[in-house]
């Protein structure tokens, strides 16, 4: 039975609720167990009174003391400092911020507990904003923990409620107790009350920083049902019906004749990835399998003949990518492949003219496309497939999950598709996604668990590697000069901004203003500008310009990131490098180094630089590995950020760490297959406790 904490009415309270409920609610706590799950961010030692004198710079404390003296002061803004004393010392406090009930605390003579953390001002040491309280209460027998909150919820109000929840919930462990011992784990209702209410001679470190065994067993419990839900989520999808598209063998299908036509031969590794894509099209449940392969390494090819299997087989394919840019380079790469084959192929975008569309949505709708390849434009309600069996999706991490889900649903029944030779009414098409930006290991065993992952590993012949240089924006004239040069050798260049609009907060050279001083530093050169707010038109005419060599210096925002492919270019310069992310670094610099040329990526930055982004250049210069490079950026931002989550507001995981918890990702993944065999009611148990409200993201 699930009950609610529940509080007396207030003023203002809306349906039956207090307005503390409503608070609650706001941070997802509406049942006991929901209370008992939220766990401190961090703790304080109020367990003891530090002497003034032995106060040190960047130490938090707690002291007790006298006010001996309190101002206002103008300079260099209003702000409210005192000094109190105790029988060792003196201490400053200063209140940036403050309020009349503040400054009257402060009154000579009254005695306060004061905490906070200390640091080196001009006059000495110095608390900034301290926490204030009357002396007269006992000293905490323990760490005081501090959760998260919202605006008007006190940590006393959170504190007694999650008591409440810890009294009336069952703490019961959803674990076998051999299993526990097996992996050294901490009883449940052990680390639950010792992160709620730790004891003063724990080791307040090792629970700061989430290493104490208590953090580690829910970080543990935590994953483990991430692991189940996402093996429930794959065992979801493969309970879908998908028509087997198996491969024909023989020596005229589409796949040899391609492969014959083909300048080139597959690398041993995307020949590998090929039969692992062919097994899963051949299957009569749905293919849900993730291509990640570096920048240049061959996955269009790897597509092309996931393709045409499935189109020998009898069914449509549906190929989307991110941009115009990147779909056009799609469409005019598989046209060369396709048309010889006698392949009926599609094009569609949102520019293409009124009756340009209606003719691709006729010969889509009518099955004369058998491959159709486009934007978001291909998930319109407009759209309807005659009988669509496999998606493609390109740079999949660009879409959001109702982008790819749009696509996918397009083959299933009632979606405008022909189901004249459909068996199986919940018939859904195959699903291919790609991405140029490899997934570390740890974030493929946790939010990709649920699906199947192919990796090409290397570069396929004749790629280059590429010469990464870490220059300052002062020696501009320097890059300009080799520009020339360059030119003089018949090779072309990117220059990449980051801004098209003056921006002074930023103080980001434009991709406007940087256009047209290169023209006047370069007269003799032709100078490109493509960039997000050019007309479709235009950007495909400047680059087909940029591809017949015809503009020797293309100046851009990040809309070359991906897919451009443009051998003879053998030069990219990035301004204000320190401004992009890892995995954008990584992805504009792979598109050079796609001919025979040396090619040189050139990281332009101005400092100083933060931290970070001096991790960010360091990484780029050291290692060319897409996969070492994904790892480093997880390491930097965290899956929030690189599963495109932080700004929708998805939490992924809420205490486990990829970057410092992989051995336990490890065990939970080889726990969960050993409970799902063995043990499905332990598994029904601790999905209970852990996954309530979050099942539909993670199947998403």
């Amino acid at each position: 039975m699930v009950t609610r904490i529940k509080s007396k009415p207030e003023d203002g309270a809306q349906g039956g609720r207090s307005l503390i409920e409503q608070k609650f609610e706001r941070l997802g706590l509406l049942v006991p167990q929901d209370f008992v799950l939220h766990l401190p961010l961090r703790y304080e030692d109020e367990t003891a009174i530090v002497p003034i004198g032995h106060l040190r710079g960047g130490m938090s404390a707690q002291i007790e003391g006298e006010v001996i003296e309190a101002e206002v002061k103008f300079s260099p803004r209003r702000q409210l400092t005192a000094t109190i004393r105790d029988d060792s010392g003196e201490l400053a406090l200063r209140w940036l911020t403050f309020y009349p009930s503040q400054q009257q605390q402060m009154k000579p003579g009254r005695r306060w507990r004061i905490r906070g953390e200390v640091r080196s001002g001009y006059l000495g040491l110095e608390i900034i904003h301290p926490k204030v309280t009357v002396p007269s209460s006992p000293l905490p027998a323990a760490l005081t923990p501090v959760y998260p909150t919202t605006d008007g919820l006190s940590q006393p109000s959170l504190r007694k409620a999650i008591a409440l929840a810890i009294a009336q919930t069952s703490l019961e462990d959803t674990l076998p107790q051999a299993l526990i011992q097996k992996l050294s784990l901490m009883p449940f209702d052990e680390a639950i009350r010792t992160l709620h209410s730790p004891t003063p001679e724990m080791d307040a470190e090792a629970l700061m920083e989430h290493t104490h065994p208590a953090w580690l067993r829910i970080k543990f419990d935590e994953l483990l049902a991430q692991q189940l839900s996402l093996a429930a989520a794959r065992d979801a999808r493969r309970a879908k019906r998908s028509r087997s598209l198996p491969l024909n063998s023989s020596s005229e299908s589409l796949c040899n004749r391609l492969l014959r036509a083909l300048p080139f031969t597959l690398t041993a590794s995307q020949s590998n990835v090929v039969r692992e894509i062919s097994a899963d099209l051949a299957r009569d449940f749905p293919m849900y399998r993730l291509l990640q392969g570096d920048v240049g390494s061959g996955k269009t090819i790897v597509a092309a003949m996931a393709a045409l299997q499935a189109i020998e087989a009898g069914v449509q394919v549906a190929i989307m990518a991110p941009t115009e840019i990147l779909a056009q380079q799609h469409y005019q790469k598989m046209q060369s492949w396709c048309e010889p084959l006698d392949i009926g192929i599609c094009w569609l975008t949102g520019s293409i003219t009124p009756r340009a569309r209606k003719r691709a949505l006729e010969d889509i709708s009518s099955g004369q496309a058998r491959l159709i390849i486009g934007t978001q434009a291909l998930i319109q309600d407009t759209v309807e497939f005659e009988n669509l069996g496999l998606v493609i999706v390109d740079e999949q991490h660009r879409f959001g999950v109702g982008q790819r889900l749009s696509l996918s649903r397009k083959g299933e029944p009632g979606a405008g598709v022909s189901l004249h030779d459909m068996k199986v009414p919940d018939w859904v098409p195959h699903q291919l996604t790609m991405s140029a930006t490899p997934i570390p290991r740890t974030l493929a065993m946790t939010f990709y668990a649920d699906l199947e992952v192919s990796s090409i590993e290397g570069l396929p012949p004749g790629r280059t590697p590429v010469l990464t240089k870490l220059v300052s924006n002062t020696r501009r004239e320097e890059i300009i000069s080799h520009i020339a040069q360059s030119a003089v050798n018949g090779q072309q260049t990117y220059w990449v901004c980051p801004l098209v609009e003056e921006s002074e907060a930023l103080e980001l050279q434009t991709a406007v203003d940087t256009h047209q001083a290169l023209s006047a530093a370069l007269p003799e050169l032709r100078i490109g500008l493509v960039h997000g707010r050019l007309s479709n038109a235009d950007k495909s005419a400047v680059m087909q310009d940029f591809r017949a060599g015809l503009i020797q210096v293309l100046v851009a925002t990040t809309v070359i990131e991906v897919g451009v492919d443009v051998p003879n270019a053998s030069l990219m310069v990035i301004e204000h490098a320190e401004r992009f992310g890892l995995a954008q670094l990584h992805q504009l610099r792979g598109r050079v180094g796609r001919g025979s040329a040396s090619s040189v990526c050139v990281l332009m930055f101005q400092n100083p630089l933060s931290l970070i982004a001096r991790q960010r250049l360091r990484a780029m210069y050291e290692t060319q590995d897409g996969f070492e490079i994904a790892q480093r950026d997880l390491d930097l931002r965290g899956p929030g950020e690189m599963l495109g989550s932080k700004q929708s507001g998805i939490t992924l995981l809420r205490f486990a760490d990829l970057a410092q918890d992989s051995a336990l990702v490890r065990a939970a993944r080889e726990t969960a297959t050993e409970l799902r065999q063995h043990a499905p009611e332990i598994v029904q148990r601790h999905l209970a406790r852990w996954m309530r409200g979050r099942e539909d993201f993670l199947r998403s």
